[in-house]
Order: C-alpha cells, then structure tokens, then sequence
C-alpha cells in the first residue's frame, strides 16, 4: 500500500485567513464494515451536519465481497448523499481516481477520512487537490504483527494531516506520540445519537429470540481487541446454570470463540446473534451488559446501553473511565477475569443497586453527550481548516 510521497507533504498555511462560507461542503470517506461503533458515528456526523443544512456526501468504498448494506440504507433514510466506490481488492490506484474524481466534482471544503484504509490511500488525493484534510482516529489495533505494522503507517500518514481527532484521552496521546503536532490535534469523544425510540423489554427478547431466564449482553466486533474472549472466561466463572450470555456482533475470531465456548462447557448457554441492524434497540432484552475490551477509544456500545439504563459492567481501559465511574457502572481491571465474574454477578444478585447505577449512567450521558455540541465542535474544525484552504487557494490564484 504505497502513496506518492509528493502529494502528501505538509502545506505551510500562509498568516492570512479567509473565512469558508456558511455552508460547508464535506466529502466523508469510509471503508465500512457491516457493524460497528465508527459506523455509527459517521452516520450521526453526517445525518446530523445534514439536517444543519451542510452539504455533506459519504464515499462508502467497497472491496469484493464487501456490502455493508444496512449503513448505506442508513445513510440514505438519513438524507445523506452516498457515493459507492466498488474497487477490486487492493486496486489502491483505482481507489485513488474515484476519491479524485469526486473531489474534482463537488469540490468540497474538507475531505473527512474514517479508519486505517481511508487515512493512509485517499488522504494524500485530497491534499493534492488543494482540499484539506481531516480524520478522526477511532482507535487503534494492535492485536497482531501485521495490526501494528498498518497503525504505525497510519499514525505516520496523520503527520500531514489539517487536523486530526481522537475520541479518548489515550489515542490522543499515541497520536501526539507519532509526531502529529499538538495544535493540529483534538479530543472529541464520541456521541451517541439514537436512531430510534428502542424496544421494550417483551419486544426485544422476542426478537433476538431470547429465554425467559436472566441473559448478560454483549454486543461489538469478535476480534481480540474487544475481549469476547474474556467474555467467554468470566461467564464460565459465573457458574449460573440459569443465566445466558447473548453476543451481537460478529468478526474474524468467531469460529475459535465458538469452540472456545464449548471447551469451557457453556457452548449451550451461549446466545450467538451475529450482526444485528440497528442493535442498540435491542438493549432492553439484557439484565446487564458486558464490555470485555482489552482497548478501546469511546464505545458507542456502551453509550448505547447507558442511554437503555441497562446496568454496565465494563473493563477499566481507553475512554471508559472517563464515560462512566464507580457511581454509574461496574469497572473492572482488562483481563481480571475474576473480577469480572464477581462483578457480574453482582449485578445480578442485587438488582436495585444495579438499577441505580444505570439511572445514573444516563443521567450521565444526558450531561456530557450533547448532539449540538457534539456537531459544532467538529464544525468549528472544519471551519478552521478549510479557511487556511481558501486563503492558501486565494494566494495561488493570485500569483
């Protein structure tokens, strides 16, 4: 995966600014799986600039196999204009001239990259472009050889970035770390913004077709860095035949979890529901939810079940601590799997207190995950950057 190295070099930004019109033009760029917590962000972002009146367009780039079919409805419901970019697998070059031509028809303001493929192939287009350029780093993998080798392309293709913003207190500082200068770099945590009024409690177990006996939740990518395997441990350590642990959510690790699950004798006990559309609906089927991870940057599914005022037990790492605290939801150290199970279960055994804990977890979310706010702070980025733009585009003209 190579770029020109020419195209993404650091333009230095000229002291005169020239302020971007009323109405911004974003080009959003993605290479989206079926399910997950960047996807719905991108979608409130959009939606939510949209409906402010913006003209906002999402390149969903498709590689062969790839149909995230429920996000491109999403968008669509939303109003939010989609372009589709289907490309054969790692045809870079041919991703690179359909980022180009978009940008050379609507020209937008700013080009907004969304993951590791996106900042590293089509960032460097919309530079050369004269567009600015703007990512916002969902979290980082490290889960493998292979993993580290790609963030550490990632964090070094961000240098040259307009702007660059993490969404955890901890991936920011690994991208200041990596060299991306500290005024070109912001913490925005995530929003959750609820497509819908959500289940009731009879609705949702029907639908994800659940026992009418207590059932832990757990929903998120099956891959390492989100723990499911320690899931798997802490519920075995329950050691209640009466409970199930329902997953949402697939990846690459679910045949071994699988098997996993039955080596440690709950394979009968565990609820595999593979990806479900529009899952934080679903929230209210759960006696408690379950977050696993071994990292992680803000959650938008632990967002999710503070808005369904589902009691939380959740691993002590990334953004979490700064989400939730020992008032609003159980904390456990990552890979203390006694602790989790210890937790779990007391959030079962003592379901007032548990109850108390979620009321004040969305007392919590209402307080400091504001849409409007949320919206204008990455307004008020794009505003900055795309005036250095035009200033700089004023200056070229002129010579």
């Amino acid at each position: 995966m190579t770029t020109n190295p020419n195209e993404s070099m650091a333009r230095p930004w000229p002291t005169e600014y020239i302020a971007p019109p009323s109405r911004l033009s974003i080009l959003h760029v993605v290479a989206p799986a079926a399910f997950g917590g960047l996807e719905s962000v991108l979608r409130a972002l959009a939606s939510g600039h949209t409906n402010l009146g913006h003209a906002i367009r999402v390149a969903v780039v498709l590689s062969p196999g790839g149909e995230p079919r429920a996000f491109a409805e999403a968008l669509a419901s939303d109003g939010v204009a989609t372009s589709l970019i289907r490309v054969r697998d790692r045809d870079y070059r041919g991703e690179r001239a359909a980022i180009r031509a978009l940008c050379q028809r609507h020209k937008p303001h700013v080009v907004h990259t969304h993951g590791f493929r996106p900042d590293v192939v089509d960032g460097s287009v919309a530079r050369a472009e004269h567009i600015s350029v703007v990512s916002t780093c969902h979290g980082f993998i490290d889960s493998s050889w292979r993993a580290r080798i790609y963030q550490w392309l990632q964090r070094r293709t961000l240098r040259h970035f307009d702007a660059v913003i993490a969404v955890s207190e901890p991936i920011l500082r690994r991208v200041q770390a990596a060299g991306v200068e500290r005024a070109k770099t912001h913490l925005i945590p995530n929003l959750f913004a609820p497509a819908g009024g959500g289940m009731s409690r009879e609705q949702a177990r029907r639908r994800l077709d659940l026992p009418d006996v207590p059932v832990i939740g757990w929903v998120g990518r099956l891959s390492r860095e989100k723990g499911p395997d320690f899931a798997l441990e802490a519920f075995a350590r329950l050691g209640r035949s009466n409970v199930r642990l329902a997953i949402i959510g697939g990846g690459p690790d679910e045949a071994l979890l699988r098997r996993r699950a039955e080596l440690l004798g709950v394979g009968d006990r565990v609820l595999w529901r593979g990806v479900v559309p529009d899952a934080d609906q679903f929230y209210a089927a759960f006696d408690a939810f379950f977050l696993s991870s071994r990292s992680e940057g803000t959650p938008i599914a632990l967002l999710e079940a503070m808005a369904s005022k589902i009691p939380v037990v959740a691993t002590r790492v990334g953004g979490i601590p700064d989400m939730v605290d020992a008032s609003s939801a159980r904390l456990v150290d990552s890979e203390d799997v006694d602790g989790m199970a210890r937790a779990l279960a007391e959030v079962l055994d003592e379901p007032s207190v548990a109850s108390a804990r979620a009321e004040r977890a969305r007392a919590r979310l209402d307080e400091r995950f504001s849409l409007a706010a949320w919206l204008s702070r990455y307004e008020s980025i794009y505003r900055a950057v795309s005036g250095r733009a035009i200033s700089t585009q004023s200056i070229s003209a002129a010579q």
